[in-house]
């Protein structure tokens, strides 16, 4: 969006594309105009709450039989494979061969287990009340790779999300009656409200750093040389941050406040901060959260930060921390 000079888009997700654009609609509601989900899901393997997919025992066990015994693509078997995917187009001779040299010229078959092993892993069902731009959910009633119920919900879960149920068993939105997919677009894109002014919450991964021992560790080498290595430490850590292409939200002593827009580079950050400033002859504390927060101009507040500072400050629970990651 910046290189295309695009302050603010409609984000549209596509199966398991819609995770992706809940996560971006989420963290960037600055930059989302709406969020419109088609075909998609919460997540890829079963819980109580949501029985329509596999468990991942199933789904582990399915990926372990294609290593075993993998699949060559075939005429054969890209026709089954549209047979799911469009059922309406699945017979057409053309479209079959097509298929076939697409799958096999778009990914090998190692990939395509790092793919599934990749999605196995998707889950935004925590995301989904954090959304607050204007959504629409798109699903047709008998698409057989994602179930009507899943895109209810997400329309449930997603505050104000219009749910837009079209008769059809096609997942892939080009197959069956296309025109009717698009209107359903059109409709929710020209039927947008005008915003007013800028979000007040926003999904982020916060993290707290400390310095273990930084009284006595003061005490031992003088205000002087103190000063000093507490200065290596910020630099060092103000890189770490920078490469990971986080946001310093304050500095307090020794410790240092910031947000990711996702929890990957943060834990990745957390860890080389730990590291690097581990050279320094320093113990470092790191905690991370990804919750929605307060914006308070430049600055963010809320639970999800009380939660992390209060872990970090005051680390007597830490071993039951799942958020926590400690030198």
């Amino acid at each position: 969006m910046d290189a295309a000079g695009s302050e603010r888009a409609v984000i549209m997700g596509v199966s398991e594309g819609g995770p992706m654009a809940v996560v971006f609609a989420a963290t960037h509601p600055d930059r989302t105009l709406g969020l419109v989900l088609y075909g998609s899901h919460a997540r890829m393997t079963w819980a109580p709450e949501y029985p329509w997919r596999p468990t991942l025992e199933e789904y582990r066990r399915s990926i372990a039989e294609e290593e075993r015994s993998p699949t060559p693509v075939t005429e054969e078997s890209a026709r089954a494979a549209l047979r799911v995917l469009m059922p309406t187009v699945a017979d057409g001779d053309e479209l079959v061969r097509w298929w076939a040299m697409f799958t096999r010229v778009s990914i090998s078959p190692g990939a395509a287990l790092d793919l599934e092993r990749m999605n196995m892993e998707i889950n935004v069902s925590d995301v989904l009340p954090t959304i607050r731009v204007p959504t629409v959910v798109i699903q047709r009633a008998d698409d057989q790779v994602v179930k009507a119920g899943e895109g209810r919900y997400l329309a449930e879960r997603i505050p104000g999300a219009r749910y837009v149920e079209l008769p059809g068993v096609d997942h892939i939105p080009v197959a069956g009656d296309s025109e009717s997919v698009i209107r359903a677009i059109e409709h929710f894109v020209t039927d947008l409200p005008e915003l007013e002014g800028e979000p007040d919450t926003v999904l982020a991964t916060v993290l707290f750093t400390d310095i273990v021992g930084s009284t006595a560790t003061a005490a031992e080498l003088g205000d002087r040389r103190w000063r000093e290595l507490l200065e290596r430490h910020h630099d060092v850590v103000r890189r770490q941050l920078g490469r990971f292409r986080g946001r310093e939200v304050d500095t307090a002593g020794d410790g240092f406040f910031a947000t990711f827009d996702g929890p990957a580079r943060a834990i990745r950050c957390a860890c080389a901060v730990t590291e690097v400033v581990g050279e320094l002859g320093l113990d470092v504390r790191a905690g991370l959260h990804t919750g929605e927060c307060e914006l308070l101009g430049d600055k963010v507040a809320g639970i999800a930060v009380s939660i992390v500072q209060r872990k970090v400050l005051e680390p007597d629970d830490v071993e039951t921390s799942p958020t926590w990651l400690e030198r």
